[in-house]
């Protein structure tokens, strides 16, 4: 028995979770099991002791794999072994990774890394939540520096009540999803989607979870007290009073000057040259800005400058309430918005505000653009998903593309989660839908820009969507006693500011939310203030939208296959398909259609021309139902007879078209205007007792005779 070993329990939203410690990974500066009905993440974090020379940030690494063996699986295709991380695992670690991020030393710049491995799975249990529990505890236990303890929970509303952490299944009947991380005085984080619900629900479900996550950072706490190594001394290195007081005198006008620049490449230009002077200005005498030499003069200058400009930029907003270039705190920047700006793809918009474009397109089509998740919760198939795209030359950079990295894919999920909740009902649209959206230009929330540019080339590509979405992207900045809040922020307030705070919805509500800071925490009081600002600034960029197009087009644009769908029973779904995929692949060659069921047995059929769709549809019916009086049919022609023909209206179903039913003419002789293997269109006229098809050629067009007979 490990006599180290130690358990602490906590009813956690009417679920048991446990943290064990002392057992597992005792060589890691701080490691737990977390445990929740049968769900077990490990979880382990270590700080290095040396510091990298010139280390001037924080370099955290927050790691979340799923073991396929926690759910008794392999791993899907060739490659069985977990290698790279998933988009699911990446944006996991973005939840795990940014509310632990602030509550760090704002000196502590040591290489720390957070590892999470699921090693057990049950669907009653949230590997997600427990991996973000256990890394506030396994560095709360461990000596490394950390403000306090926090939190994390994810809020389902089921039936117009809240849930906290529900099972894996339950998620399919709530109307919300929100991720919330605290410490037990205030907010880190918020991301999620609902339903286009109402601003104050979403408030009640970020409190409701905090009121929980309140209870578990007070156990973390205490099992800090009980067996929390001392934390760590370390040494940083000491701020420059000298050069920041030198920089501020001698450059403060400049500085200034660069701040009113309405343009954000002049104002980059502005700010190089400003560094550039104080560089020189350093090497030329060193010790007059309180350093030796002017060895790395180029970086302390930039460092000089860029807290120059912090304290200047939020010192004019909360005192004069003025922004860079003396723009209003709620304020959106000038809108410009086009559709169908390019020719092949079903739907394109362009979306400008300010200086932030992006074009997004939409390509609708089969399920076998599905995009497929293989996890251990489950193989799932996305018939709705977006891809969000940014390339160097966005923002001015000479940088090549290596792939979506992790914020790539984290602003591209927010954007997906803002448009789906608009998205119609498979029932009633059962395409497979994707869009890109590529950032041209970006100073700020080009995720909020995103989301507006996709909602409008949704609509343009005739995409039935419940309602227009906007985003926008909202600020802070806090002194601690007083707060001003920002509507549509800058690339730049992003950098210098405490928050980005992105809301996207309808007229009608919320459709995705997403909160980062670099304080430690905020207020209630703040969110709903910041979440009901930017309710306006939302409603008037959907005003901005509806100028160019405020409803989704009627019908799609030329080259989307038509869908037809019917269902049978699954039963007889082995039937359609035929010994080997016989009769499917004769109805699809004979139809030049595509055809897709599914296990529930939704039959699919696409192509381009409606009346054939409606042929293929009604010849699956008869197959599976057998023959309806007055449908029509694509038949061929088996045998011929004086009296007329026997066609073949489906697998193994056959009828007579009597010589009286083939002509409006006088047919003498049957061979005169039809032959064996020829394909018409016939409609059921009778069925007698004995399940005999009496058919009609002419009911649907009359046969003509053959020339030359």
């Amino acid at each position: 028995m490990n006599e180290n070993k130690k358990e602490y329990k906590l009813n956690y939203g009417g679920k048991e979770v446990t943290i064990e410690t002392g057992r597992l990974a005792k060589q890691a500066d701080g490691s737990v099991l977390m445990s929740c009905n049968g769900t077990q993440v490990l979880v382990a974090v270590c700080s290095a002791r040396d510091l990298k020379d010139g280390q001037d940030f924080f370099p955290l690494l927050v790691e979340y794999q799923e073991k396929f063996y926690a759910a008794g699986k392999f791993l899907g295709g060739f490659i069985k072994r977990e290698n790279r991380p998933s988009t699911a695992e990446i944006l996991a670690c973005r939840l795990i990774d940014r509310p632990l991020r602030p509550m760090f030393p704002s000196d502590y710049m040591f290489d720390t890394v957070v590892t999470c491995s699921v090693l057990s799975y049950n669907e009653a249990g949230d590997a997600e939540v427990l991996a973000g529990l256990g890394a506030s505890a396994a560095i709360a236990i461990s000596d490394i520096p950390f403000t306090a303890p926090i939190g994390n929970a994810k809020v389902a509303r089921i039936d117009g009540k809240f849930v906290l952490n529900p099972n894996h299944a339950d998620w399919a009947t709530s109307d919300m999803e929100i991720a919330v991380a605290a410490s037990k005085d205030a907010i880190l984080m918020v991301e999620g989607e609902a339903h286009e619900l109402p601003e104050k629900e979403v408030l009640a479900a970020i409190n409701f979870a905090h009121e929980n996550i309140k209870h578990y950072c007070d156990l973390v706490a205490k099992i800090q007290k009980e067996i929390g190594k001392p934390k760590r001394k370390y040494v940083s290195a000491e701020a420059n009073v000298t050069l920041s007081k030198k920089v501020l005198s001698d450059f403060s006008t400049t500085a200034r000057s660069a701040l009113s620049i309405n343009d954000k490449m002049q104002r980059q230009d502005a700010v190089r040259a400003l560094n550039k002077s104080v560089a020189d200005a350093i090497k030329l005498d060193p010790t007059a800005f309180g350093l030796k030499d002017d060895k790395g003069a180029s970086k302390e200058a930039y460092k000089a400058v860029d807290g120059l400009l912090y304290d200047m930029m939020r010192a004019d907003i909360l005192k004069e309430g003025k922004r860079i270039a003396g723009r209003k705190l709620d304020e959106v920047r000038k809108i410009e918005t086009e559709v169908s700006v390019l020719n092949a793809p079903h739907g394109s918009s362009l979306f400008t505000r300010g200086e932030t474009q992006v074009m997004a397109t939409v390509t609708v089509g089969a399920s076998t653009g599905d995009q497929m998740h293989d996890r251990i919760s489950g193989l799932n198939y996305d018939k709705f998903y977006l891809h969000y795209n940014f390339p160097g030359f966005s923002v001015g950079e000479a940088k090549g593309s290596r792939g979506a990295g992790r914020r790539e894919l984290g602003h591209g999920n927010l954007a997906e989660r803002a448009l789906k909740a608009v998205m119609p009902p498979q029932e009633t649209f059962s395409y497979t839908t994707r869009v890109v959206c590529e950032v041209l230009e970006s100073n700020g929330s080009s995720s909020m820009g995103s989301v507006c540019s996709g909602s409008m080339a949704l609509m343009d590509a005739g995409v039935p969507l419940k309602a227009p979405v906007a985003g926008i992207a909202m600020g802070l900045i806090t002194d601690g006693s007083s707060y001003k809040i920002l509507t549509d922020i800058l690339g730049d307030e992003d950098h210098l500011g405490d928050l980005d705070f992105k809301v996207a919805g309808t007229a009608k509500g919320v459709t995705a939310i997403q909160m980062d800071i670099k304080i430690t925490g905020i207020t209630p009081q703040i969110i709903e203030d910041a979440i009901g600002q930017a309710l306006k600034g939302r409603l008037h960029i959907l005003g901005e939208m509806a100028k160019t197009i405020a409803t989704p087009r009627d019908g799609f644009k030329p080259g989307v296959p038509t869908i037809m769908t019917v269902m049978i029973p699954t039963d007889k779904i082995g039937a359609l398909i035929g010994p080997g995929g016989k009769n499917i692949k004769k109805l699809q060659e004979g139809y030049k259609v595509t055809i897709e069921i599914t296990e529930e047995g939704m039959v699919k059929v696409l192509g381009s021309d409606m009346e054939v769709l409606k042929t293929c549809i009604a010849t699956i019916n008869m197959q599976i139902n057998g023959p309806e009086i007055g449908t029509i049919y694509e038949a061929r022609v088996d045998s011929i007879k004086e009296y007329g023909a026997f066609v073949e209206i489906g697998s193994g179903v056959s009828g007579l078209v009597h010589v009286s039913e083939l002509s409006d003419e006088r047919v003498q002789n049957v061979d005169d205007f039809i032959s064996e293997g020829d394909m018409i269109k016939v409609k059921v006229m009778e069925i007698d007792k004995m399940g005999r098809v009496k058919l009609s050629a002419k009911a649907v067009q009359s046969i003509k005779k053959k020339e030359g007979r």
